[in-house]
């Protein structure tokens, strides 16, 4: 459907005539469409950072966990030794398996103190940073009998982070009373949790935590990664037998990691999805308001249209004209709302980054910004089919005696 340069210019003129109205209808629709970009780029920022650990250093990991979602290591009721390891090493289908112990920790710079946490794993099997792929950036990771010595999350690089001064390597760092040496840090994760840890060797743990008894929060097992899933009900089988615990009253859970960011993603997509469906609500009720602002446009130019007619303009001409305002209306909407999620996305992403949750990072594409564009102008255009229609249908004899 084509529309003539003078059908254009004639639509053009009576939007700048009725300003006011033209304007309002566009910001009906541009809010809608900026939400929308908002939480579109927002979510598929969050899809990207969880495609980043599924790697195929990843897809052979089971882990072993308490039951009831608490942070592994922090429930006191729950705890893995080192006879649970060996079980697990002794499953069918399970290549190796490591304990990971999690603790909060006491560290003083100065007159500042802050806890935060620490990990210990086995350097020979250090599988827990398998998982993220997370990669020493100076300095060295942690190796066998490393006692006293520390690798440090990504913040404890940047002064005023986490303590008033920057941390380098040979430093020394106050951590439960000890002064230990730092001999790595680790790359920027994004999120301030992960760039404060602190990571010891499990050798070295019980040192950290003298009068504790030590044991893991969470195991880690290398399985055979084409019968994951089979190995991890062996794996829950034979672990609820060696720890003495009825089938289906098991304190632990046993997962695969592809399985774990998989349910992360279910979430993820239903809280995506309602935030996109109340957006959508508000573009429903734009383009509403769209269909009554060319109601009005119709029943003002009633006998300027029968003028048209009279002169020759046949209906489908009618037609074009008003489908083609209120398609404008919604390009220039959908074009004004992608340009403002885009500079709000910026900011918010600056914003976030600068409080240590990089993580929350947009997605751009051509595909986001093309498509809600002409999902703006769809919008606008099939808003106005009916008036539309109905002003070509217009009889030009009672148009022209129409006050």
């Amino acid at each position: 459907m084509v529309i003539s340069k003078e059908s254009v210019k004639y639509s053009l003129n009576n939007i700048k005539k009725s300003k006011a109205r033209s304007v309002l209808t566009i910001l009906s629709i541009f809010v809608g469409i900026a939400t929308i970009f908002i939480f579109v780029s927002f979510g598929w920022g969050l899809y990207d950072y969880i495609d980043e650990f599924t790697s195929s250093s990843s897809a052979d990991k089971l882990m072993i966990m308490p039951k009831g979602g608490l942070i592994p290591g922090l429930d006191t009721t729950f705890k893995l030794l080192d006879d649970d390891v060996e079980a697990i090493k002794k499953t069918a289908g399970v290549y190796e398996a490591t304990g990971v112990h999690m603790g909060v920790a006491e560290v003083i710079q100065g007159d500042s103190k802050k806890y935060v946490f620490v990990a210990s794993y086995d350097p020979d099997l250090p599988m827990i940073m398998e998982l993220s792929d997370v990669e020493v950036v100076e300095g060295r990771a942690l190796r066998d009998g490393d006692s006293g010595k520390v690798t440090l999350g990504y913040n404890y690089m940047i002064k005023n982070k986490i303590f008033p001064k920057a941390y380098s390597l040979n430093s020394k760092i106050n951590v439960q009373g000890q002064d230990l040496r730092v001999v790595g840090f680790y790359e920027k994760i994004g999120n301030p949790q992960d760039d404060s840890n602190i990571y010891v060797t499990n050798d070295f743990v019980s040192e950290l935590y003298p009068d504790k008894i030590i044991s893991y929060g969470m195991i880690i097992a290398r399985a055979d990664k084409d019968n994951v899933d089979e190995v991890g009900e062996r794996v829950e089988k034979k672990l609820g037998q060696f720890r003495d615990l009825d089938e289906g009253k098991e304190d632990f859970t046993v997962e695969s990691y592809a399985g774990l960011l998989e349910s992360y993603m279910i979430v993820l997509d239903i809280i995506v999805g309602f935030i996109i469906l109340i957006a959508l609500i508000s573009v429903l009720v734009s383009a509403v308001n769209t269909a009554n602002t060319m109601i009005t446009s119709v029943l003002e130019r009633f006998k300027e249209i029968g003028v048209l007619k009279s002169i020759g303009a046949r209906n489908s001409e009618i037609f074009k004209i008003f489908l083609f305002e209120s398609g404008f209306l919604g390009f220039v909407a959908g074009v004004i709302g992608v340009l403002a999620g885009w500079g709000m996305t910026i900011f918010a992403a600056n914003a976030l980054d600068s409080f240590g949750y990089g993580f929350l990072s947009p997605h751009y594409s051509w595909v986001l910004f093309s498509g809600l564009v002409l999902f703006a102008t769809l919008t606008g255009a099939i808003s106005g089919m009916i008036p539309a229609w109905r002003a070509s249908k217009i009889n030009a004899v009672d148009a022209l005696r129409y006050e």
